[in-house]
């Protein structure tokens, strides 16, 4: 047995020394170059994570060949943000955690004029300053029957933002939380995720873009994720805030 274990140590030293030796013989421009490499394997495997399943593409292939249209899955924020949710075990390294998108600029990453996001069984519009959104659903009806000019979007599409900041923050107030009633329709920053159902969304982001969207929730996820069939009804000029001395 003292033999065995002598015979052990030895080959765990040997072996010991050759990690050593093999790591000391790395430049410091070998290990960048592996991290980078790294990295872009990383990149890639979250491209492929967030992206909806082939069995999805083919479903809406036919929706998917007209234009200003896209299919999306959103990931939930308190699953994958570590940012936000430092325990989070399940987390992707792109900021905001996949549960965001832009539909102008078309990325998950946040910081860059997010749209929409994910987060607790919600959808939410407005993120950042004085930018807001409005959010309604118009129930289990198809993207194909809804236009900017439809009566069921003369609010939402004809909504003006304020060019003043102190209005504009007054104008993202009143659609927070309960939002407000108009016509027997609610209009709101956030609506619970409805599988089957189409939304209008309007997101009214300064110096960054204003933009109109239908979208439906086509498929919910094992792990809670969405997959947003959309389609860009509107884009609107860019509205630039005057801000208050």
């Amino acid at each position: 047995m003292k033999h065995l274990i002598a015979a052990l140590l030895f080959v765990g030293t040997l072996s010991l020394t050759g990690s050593f030796a093999v790591a000391q013989s790395q430049t410091r421009e070998d290990v960048i170059r592996e991290i980078e490499t790294k990295r872009a394997q990383l990149v890639e495997l979250e491209k492929q994570f967030l992206s909806p399943s082939t069995e999805d593409l083919n479903a809406h292939a036919a929706f998917l060949s007209q234009p200003e249209t896209g299919l999306v899955r959103l990931l939930p924020r308190e699953l994958y943000d570590s940012d936000t949710y430092k325990k989070n075990k399940k987390t992707i390294t792109m900021r905001g955690g996949g549960s965001y998108y832009s539909f102008s600029r078309g990325t998950h990453e946040y910081g860059f004029g997010s749209d929409i996001q994910l987060s607790h069984g919600h959808l939410f519009v407005g993120f950042a300053g004085a930018d807001y959104g409005i959010l309604v659903n118009l129930g289990e009806i198809g993207l194909d029957e809804i236009a900017v000019e439809d009566p069921r979007a003369a609010f939402i599409s004809s909504h003006s933002p304020s060019l003043q900041e102190p209005k504009a923050r007054l104008d993202a107030k009143q659609f927070a939380g309960k939002g407000i009633t108009v016509d027997d329709v609610e209009y709101r920053d956030r609506v619970p995720v409805k599988v089957n159902s189409t939304y209008l969304l309007r997101s009214i982001g300064y110096r960054v873009s204003d933009v109109l969207v239908a979208l439906k929730v086509v498929r919910q996820d094992t792990d809670g994720s969405v997959i947003l069939a959309w389609k860009l009804l509107k884009k609107y000029p860019v509205p630039t805030l005057a801000r208050s001395e």
